[in-house]
């Protein structure tokens, strides 16, 4: 059996084993001080880290934007002595996976490998973090991936809704941009800029890690001192928390499309906040419960005004917010916007009944284990609890807080939470009726 066979082979058999009702989660930390919590799993030989740096795109020079999103994409087009090919061919050699990803305050590095090739993934790894070549032939080809992105994303209604919002949301915040940058910003982009941008974000300062399979805490603390020996010890500064702005208004940007997209946001909750917890009950009935959501049931079901409408809590490093999204025909978009703000309003005068809080709990409690499917799954979430500051038996006392949310802490915070006055809506598309007012 090929090594690239086993690995895809071992792979989905740890994506597709049963959910785990429990996790043990060790706290290991390497001689060299870096920090990673470890799930150990023996019965595969099989390895999956997930690597997150804090700031992403939010740290891009405001004169090279989108530069820590090419450069990121870069990370794997050559490194060290290996170009792009060479890079690919090692890659693949050893049968390992490999992704890279920014987003607006994570770049994530993704690694997948079979137990008896460790520390040659390890060694590449390395690598592509603190030796990438920039080459000019890889950065013209990934520069043309952007660029195609950019201008799909122009002509996309739903993607111009985001953009405006954002704008409109963040002022001159990092936020307020596209972290994949323009077409103008991202022609411009030099291999200056992509330097710069690799010494700001891939830093030891920044680092969270999350390790699942067959690897001991020994094991663990040597490929971790390894990986991120040559890494710089600090990278530029985080932004700062930024001020939403926020008027209550509809905000229409003309768009020739026969159905418009809508996005609408009020202020959200931290996630350290003590009533996060009410608050994400809530809001699994008012937007984020599928078919069983008051809005769903309200827009959809009742109406058929749009195929769905959902409302999520967003949690940035740096702002949080209560975010929807819907689209209808540009003729009911008035109806609509007037169906979500009355939702709004009877969430907060009135609450949830026992009967939905119950059947909010049932689901999210019984959601919860079926997160935890594959070994890289598990290295996600093991990072990103790292990243938000939750404890390490978070996944274990997780369902117990929601169990613990009552009727009247819903209730309580809906009131306190949801505003239908701030609620603000943009609208891309044609809308007709009524003509909402920018």
């Amino acid at each position: 059996m090929s090594r690239l066979f086993a690995l895809a082979a071992v792979a989905a058999i740890a994506v597709t084993g049963p959910a785990r009702a429990a996790v043990d989660i060790v706290e290991v930390e390497s001689p060299g001080g870096v920090t990673a919590w470890l799930v150990e799993e023996h019965e595969l030989p099989f390895v999956a880290l997930e690597i997150l740096f804090r700031g992403g795109t939010s740290l891009d020079d405001p004169d090279a934007r989108g530069a820590v999103n090419l450069m990121t994409g870069l990370l794997e087009e050559g490194a060290g002595e290996l170009d792009a090919r060479g890079f690919a061919e090692a890659r693949d050699d050893l049968a390992v996976s490999f992704r890279f990803d920014a987003g607006d305050d994570t770049i994530s590095v993704s690694a997948e490998f079979l137990t008896d090739v460790t520390d040659e993934a390890t060694a590449l790894l390395r690598t592509a973090l603190a030796e990438p070549r920039f080459d000019e032939d890889a950065v013209e080809r990934v520069r043309a991936q952007v660029l195609s992105r950019l201008r799909s994303d122009a002509e996309d209604p739903g993607e111009i809704a985001t953009e405006t919002f954002a704008a409109k949301l963040y002022g001159a915040h990092p936020y307020a941009t596209n972290g994949r940058g323009t077409i103008e910003s991202v022609t411009a982009l030099s291999r200056d800029d992509l330097v710069a941008a690799h010494a700001g974000t891939i830093a030891r300062d920044r680092v969270y890690v999350g390790a699942v399979g067959d690897i001991t805490p020994e094991q663990l603390g040597v490929l971790l001192d390894t990986l991120f020996a040559d890494l710089p010890e600090t990278g530029a500064p985080l932004p700062e928390r930024v001020d939403i702005s926020l008027d209550g208004g509809v905000h229409v940007t003309p768009y020739a499309t026969p159905q418009s997209s809508i996005l609408f946001a009020q202020g959200g909750i931290d996630r350290e906040h003590p009533d996060f917890f009410p608050a994400f009950v809530m809001n699994q009935v008012l937007g984020a419960g599928g078919f069983g959501s008051r809005l769903m049931t309200e827009v959809r079901e009742k109406r058929g005004l749009t195929y769905g409408i959902y409302a999520y809590l967003a949690q940035k490093d740096h702002a949080d917010l209560l975010i929807g999204r819907v689209a209808t025909a540009n003729a009911t978009v008035g109806e609509t916007i007037d169906i979500v703000r009355a939702e709004w309003q009877r969430m907060a005068d009135e609450g949830v009944t026992e009967a939905e809080l119950t059947q909010a709990k049932t689901y999210l409690t019984g959601a919860y284990p079926l997160r935890f499917d594959g070994n890289g799954r598990i290295a996600n979430i093991l990072a990103g609890m790292q990243i938000d500051g939750m404890p390490i038996d978070y996944i274990n006392t997780r369902n117990a807080k929601v169990d613990a949310v009552t009727l009247e802490d819903v209730n309580r915070v809906a009131g306190e939470l949801l505003n239908p006055e701030a609620l603000t809506f943009v609208v891309v598309g044609q809308p007709e009726e009524p003509a909402p007012a920018n």
